[in-house]
């Protein structure tokens, strides 16, 4: 499908990001290309976002964000709120999501999907009133949000993921935690239990070998192994989603989740705290259609509506 000509795009573009504003302007020619007129809102802070999207949505045909995962999982619940398409132009360092749905990493190229107008729904993961596409976490990977300087993240993407983690390997400890699911709690001791909605995260690792992001359910892992240097020879299952096939590693898949620790501990979501535990974790079926290129919607033509059991 394509747009009818004078289509409104309002596109949130994140001021702070390593790319200048003047990477916008191919993007705002593909898109003006395609038929759109293209409204540019800068924001600099994640709770811009949904102001921003509930302030001017009345003036818009579809929400386009220039982000990282974060800034994307930031518009989610003003965007469901809107009923509108969303657009994703990947400006992050990871770009799960836009990697999750097969959406180009250069700005010309998914402006073009954007224009384009194929469209896919996909589920979108809560945890305590907070959106997410792709994992949520508690442990390891909050502790190295909390700690990666932006500066730094900003100057050295990827590499300073990795010397951050590095740091934070050397020091880490378990934690005691209880799991709920179908009312049914199991205490553990773990380094890390992540909650995932999408298929991918942190890089490219998959949440789970079967994972997609419109199958209507959550995947959660639970790092228990007693030596965390036992996660250096996991790293390849990490990558293709198989971790669940060590003892160490507890599995499980279900539409919610409850977590809750001896003092609360931050939530790591699409690479932002955003709250703590105890937490309560669901997701919602479907909930927002997003722009994707034309093999990714044929993928939800072919996939029936799955039933949901709590």
């Amino acid at each position: 499908m394509s747009w009818p000509t004078g289509t409104r795009a309002l596109l949130l573009h994140n001021a702070k990001a390593r790319q200048g504003e003047s990477a916008l302007q191919p993007v705002r020619d593909r898109l003006a290309a395609g038929g759109l007129a293209v409204t540019v809102e800068p924001f600099e802070n994640l709770p811009e976002i949904a102001r921003d999207i509930a302030r001017l949505h009345r003036e818009a045909d579809l929400i386009v964000v220039c982000g990282g995962d974060g800034s994307i999982s930031s518009a989610a619940p003003a965007v469901i709120e809107s009923g509108l398409p969303l657009g994703i132009i990947p400006a992050g360092t990871a770009n799960d999501l836009a990697r999750t749905v097969s959406i180009p990493l250069d700005f010309a190229a998914a402006a073009d999907v954007i224009a384009a107008g194929h469209r896919r729904r996909i589920d979108v993961g809560m945890v305590n009133g907070h959106a997410f596409f792709n994992v949520a976490s508690i442990g390891l990977s909050s502790e190295l949000a909390q700690k990666l300087d932006p500066a730094i993240k900003k100057r050295f993407g990827r590499l300073g993921y990795t010397v951050a983690a590095l740091r934070i390997l050397a020091g880490a400890k378990r934690f005691r935690a209880r799991i709920t699911e179908k009312g049914r709690s199991t205490t553990v001791g773990t380094y890390q239990i992540a909650i995932g909605n999408g298929r991918l995260y942190g890089g490219g690792n998959v949440v789970e070998e079967q994972a997609a992001i419109d199958d209507g359910h959550l995947d959660l892992y639970s790092l228990e192994m007693r030596n965390l240097w036992k996660l250096a020879l996991m790293l390849r299952a990490f990558r293709s989603g198989t971790h669940g096939a060590w003892k160490e590693v507890r599995t499980a898949k279900c539409v919610a989740f409850d977590i809750e620790t001896r003092r609360p501990m931050p939530i790591n979501t699409d690479g932002e705290i955003v709250t703590a535990t105890p937490a309560h974790f669901r997701v919602l079926p479907r909930a927002i259609t997003v722009l994707v290129p034309a093999a990714e919607a044929e993928i939800e033509a072919a996939r029936p509506f799955p039933l949901y059991h709590r």
